[in-house]
């Protein structure tokens, strides 16, 4: 199988450009697009080409991925006859790495087909930090064949590449894992915060609970607390890794596909009420994991 050289990259956001970069460092020729110049054009400094509209990028791109924040917006790219679907070479690929519903992504995996293209929705997780690394993980839905061509690719911007079956289970798998991670980052920040009003410090919870039945990866991994975990948000006053806002979006789209399929997610439900009011509260972007400092300051009623 001949290695794929020629990558079209669209969305360069704070996932989208060190994501573009690394396959640029990598020896990919790559050429981007996104609707501010900036990014594109700093790229362009880097060795990457920079197209001038989404169907000059298509035309000459074995791959083309894109990391956009919604489905509205990944159809808009690929759709229409400015689009990458009507103008990609025949058997071309996209990967769509963007967060996006799990019905937008089972349409754009049809209609890819029916134009001669192939489709995979690869979401990620790992954060910014995991796309400046290359340890992003992929949660891969599509055809097993179609995603054995471009591994190699993802294995430059990642260390764990799932296939968790056809078109649409990409985002299953995400929208699933996240809307279980504002569940347990919750629940740490709320035992964290009893514990320090019981009189227990938390340096000394955190020795136990990381050994107990309690630990999970939003305490021993990516602590809310500063000071007890390297290389976390909390660390830096919550600068963001997963923005708040973002792990709201998914909130949004997890109980979406709740309601689609008639499940009652109470606990997803409850999360979703909660970082909605987070966000309420915040001017400035700001980690999830800071969920901890409005529940610490909650003062409820006797």
């Amino acid at each position: 199988m001949n290695r794929i050289k020629k990558i079209g990259f669209i969305g360069l956001g704070t996932m989208g450009y060190p994501m573009a970069f690394r396959l640029i460092q990598a020896g990919y020729e790559v050429t981007v697009y996104d609707i501010r110049s900036e990014p594109a054009a700093q790229l362009e400094k880097e060795g990457a080409k920079h197209a001038s509209s989404i169907a000059d990028l298509a035309g000459e791109q074995s791959v083309i991925i894109t990391m956009l924040q919604t489905g509205e917006q990944v159809k808009k790219v690929c759709l229409g006859e400015t689009g990458i679907y009507l103008n990609a070479p025949h058997q071309s690929i996209h990967i769509d790495t963007s967060s996006i519903d799990v019905a937008t992504t089972r349409e754009l995996h049809e209609r890819a087909e029916t134009v001669g293209l192939q489709a995979l929705d690869a979401p990620v997780s790992g954060g910014v930090s995991g796309a400046v690394n290359g340890t992003l993980s992929f949660a891969v839905g599509g055809n097993i064949e179609t995603l054995a061509q471009v591994e190699p690719i993802l294995n430059v911007l990642g260390k764990r590449i799932v296939h968790t079956g056809g078109a649409g289970n990409g985002q299953a798998a995400k929208i699933c894992n996240n809307m279980l991670l504002a569940i347990s980052m919750i629940g740490v920040s709320e035992a964290f915060s009893l514990a320090k009003k019981l009189g227990l410090s938390s340096e000394k919870f955190f020795e136990f609970s990381s050994h107990a039945s309690g630990q999970c990866w939003s305490m021993t991994s990516y602590s809310p607390v500063p000071g007890l975990v390297e290389n976390v948000p909390s660390n830096q006053n919550y600068k963001p890794g997963f923005t708040a806002a973002l792990m709201l979006k998914d909130l949004h789209l997890s109980q979406e596909a709740a309601k689609s399929v008639n499940l009652d997610t109470t606990l997803g439900k409850a999360a979703e009420a909660i970082y909605q009011k987070f966000i309420e509260q915040q001017k400035e972007p700001i980690d999830f994991s800071a969920v901890i400092k409005m529940i610490e300051n909650y003062q409820g009623t006797s």
